[in-house]
């Protein structure tokens, strides 16, 4: 194993520094401290805690993960207890993480996620506030906040009169203009944006004949969505200039290295930890020995390597035939 020390691998997320680039992605890691038995916290960069909401969400009806070929389904419907009692039961086991802590809001309504933002900002376990916007705002006929950059901007608008703490704006790939939508992000106020969240899809049960989601479509994520991901970093990386935690089916220290080069200051890994705790420490190492293989002392001497000099093209792509 290639000695860390000898490397500055951090990644600074507005006011916050995280020693190491990898990020336990919100749902796939708990709270950080159920992987302890099994994984070294103090060298992983940050923890997203899963998405919580103003009043309590039982979740959508079940089945509500699908498998599939390098991916999976799920449609959890954003199931959690609501911030009154995530406050007085949960957040005070969060200082036990040895790494930071990221809250992550999810909402209904404008009002809804400035209300929570600052009420889960407001504690000092909480390092910095990630707006989950790919939800429907129910008085825009369920439009999905991230869908629209005026939307958009009036959540992290909202968001950002709380609260000083960095926030981090994950952004939906199911839109036809990333970048735009980064913009809008960014000009409200957003310290970073997290890119991306899942991609829309549906399976269907060919035998019974009907979708095998319980809520008939849900979340694609895992290698399936990789190039998807990885080209919306890049677009996102030419628009804004703001740090982006690249993510959407890491799963080696190669996939990384292509988010970092993209444009991303930081990866976040998902998925991939439902098949493996140490994904994310395995990750960082094979950073690590790139680094020391390439001869890069600083992490940030490569992000964005691959993203200069050349045109953000809009020709017709795969129209072979």
């Amino acid at each position: 194993m290639v000695d860390s020390t000898a490397f500055d691998v951090s990644a600074r997320i507005g006011s916050l520094v995280l020693p190491f680039p990898t990020v336990g992605l919100s749902g796939c890691y708990g709270s950080g401290a159920e992987f302890a038995p099994y994984v070294d916290l103090s060298r992983l960069g940050a923890v997203v805690l899963k998405s919580v909401t103003r009043r309590p969400r039982m979740g959508n009806p079940t089945p509500r993960i699908v498998h599939t070929p390098a991916g999976m389904l799920n449609a959890i419907g954003l199931q959690n207890p609501g911030i009154e009692w995530y406050l007085q039961h949960d957040v005070a086991k969060f200082a036990q993480t040895p790494c930071a802590t990221i809250g992550s809001v999810a909402g209904f309504s404008v009002d809804d996620y400035a209300y929570v933002c600052e009420r889960l900002a407001a504690r000092s376990e909480i390092a910095a506030i990630e707006l989950n916007i790919s939800c429907p705002n129910v008085a825009h006929e369920g439009e999905t906040f991230a869908c629209d950059p005026d939307l958009t901007a009036r959540v992290v608008r909202a968001a950002r009169a709380t609260t000083e703490k960095p926030l981090i704006a994950k952004l939906s790939p199911n839109v036809s203009d990333i970048a735009t939508i980064a913009r809008a992000a960014v000009d409200a106020g957003a310290d970073a944006l997290a890119v991306v969240n899942t991609v829309r899809g549906m399976a269907i049960d060919i035998h019974q004949r009907k979708p095998r989601l319980g809520n008939v479509t849900g979340g694609l994520s895992g290698a399936a969505i990789r190039p998807i991901a990885l080209l919306a970093v890049y677009e996102v990386a030419r628009a804004v200039s703001v740090p982006i935690i690249g993510q959407g089916g890491i799963e080696t220290a190669s996939d990384a290295l292509e988010f970092l080069l993209a444009g991303a200051s930081a990866v976040g890994i998902g998925t991939a930890n439902f098949a493996d705790p140490r994904a994310p420490i395995t990750i960082l190492d094979g950073i690590l020995a790139y680094m020391a293989q390439q001869n890069v002392r600083t992490l940030r001497d490569i992000v964005g390597a691959a993203n200069t000099g050349f045109a953000n093209s809009n020709q017709i792509e795969g129209d072979e035939g």
